[in-house]
């Protein structure tokens, strides 16, 4: 008996889902696992802290991209570039201390005139005052 009239049940296949789309991430958490287990950051890594710490640098890029398209919305450009991200990394008070050692390359500075430098306000009279003199 060859079995060629039998039907084999067809066996499903299961397909891997990885751990990214598992967490609900975009980053990839397999390689951020492999990288901190070839990185001899600790003898053992557990298997939550490649996904807790994907999910951390997900969520600071998405800030970070957030806040330099609206810098890049208000600069009236459709494209969102390097001076785009320092603009909103320096504007923005907890990524600039997260971030203050760090120079972006092709970033520029943040527009600052000193105070000093300013032209000194002047009083004028209120022409207001006048009006009154004046008869027609």
């Amino acid at each position: 008996m060859s079995g060629r009239g039998k039907k084999v049940a067809a066996v499903k296949a299961k397909t891997t889902i990885s751990r990214s789309t598992r967490a609900g991430l975009q980053f990839p958490v397999g390689r951020v696992a492999r990288m901190l287990r070839k990185g001899n950051y600790a003898q053992r890594i557990g298997s939550g802290a490649a996904v807790y710490l994907t999910a951390v640098i997900e969520y600071l890029c998405a800030e970070v991209l957030e806040l330099a398209g609206n810098a890049s919305r208000d600069n009236k450009k459709r494209r969102i570039g390097p001076r785009h991200i320092q603009l909103a990394v320096r504007n923005d008070e907890e990524l600039n201390t997260l971030l203050g050692g760090v120079t972006i390359s092709e970033g520029g500075v943040l527009p600052n005139i000193h105070a000093q430098l300013l032209p000194k306000k002047t009083h004028r009279a209120d022409s207001s005052k006048d009006v009154n003199s004046q008869e027609f």
